[in-house]
């Protein structure tokens, strides 16, 4: 175990590093990651491949470490942090990032999980399938449907 976790950090804390700009929260959400993996692997059903299945693991403890540092950050400072980072203080990528992570819970998992393996993981639509144990049509509706949705609260709307 302690092998595949050694060998498979590098490509896990790449993938937290793809949704959190601070280097610090992502090797938070990495270790979250290592240890959410080696818990699951009794139940690694070999449905998709591991990497794919590592990747989903990844990507999910990325954007729960997300909603944990906003809830944190709405505790210590006694507000909900603003819808849109301060361009003051944040770099334009993390900018970009945070707002994607916000207009990401915003969709709900069952649209932001496959467009999350699809465009920013990079998966397959069968990758997916196999994941989520779904069709491959439903993928790609659920991923149509999400970047529509995204492409829309990114650009100020407030679809519900």
């Amino acid at each position: 175990m302690d092998e595949l976790l050694v060998t498979a950090r590098p490509e896990v804390l790449r993938v937290c590093a793809r949704f959190l700009p601070n280097r610090q929260d992502a090797e938070e959400a990495c270790q979250d990651a290592l240890l959410a993996l080696a818990r699951g692997i009794g139940g690694f059903e070999g449905r998709a491949a591991f990497r794919t299945w590592m990747h989903r693991i990844a990507a999910n403890r990325a954007r729960s470490t997300y909603q944990v540092l906003r809830r944190r950050f709405a505790t210590e400072v006694g507000e909900v942090s603003p819808d849109r980072a301060d361009p003051q203080r944040t770099s334009v990528i993390a900018g970009t990032r945070l707002d994607l992570l916000d207009a990401l819970d915003h969709i709900g998992p069952h649209l932001a999980e496959p467009v999350t393996l699809r465009d920013i993981v990079g998966l397959s639509y069968r990758e997916i399938a196999a994941l989520l144990d779904v069709p491959e049509g439903t993928v790609k509706s659920r991923i149509h449907e999400g970047r529509r949705r995204l492409r829309e609260r990114l650009n100020g709307g407030m679809l519900s």
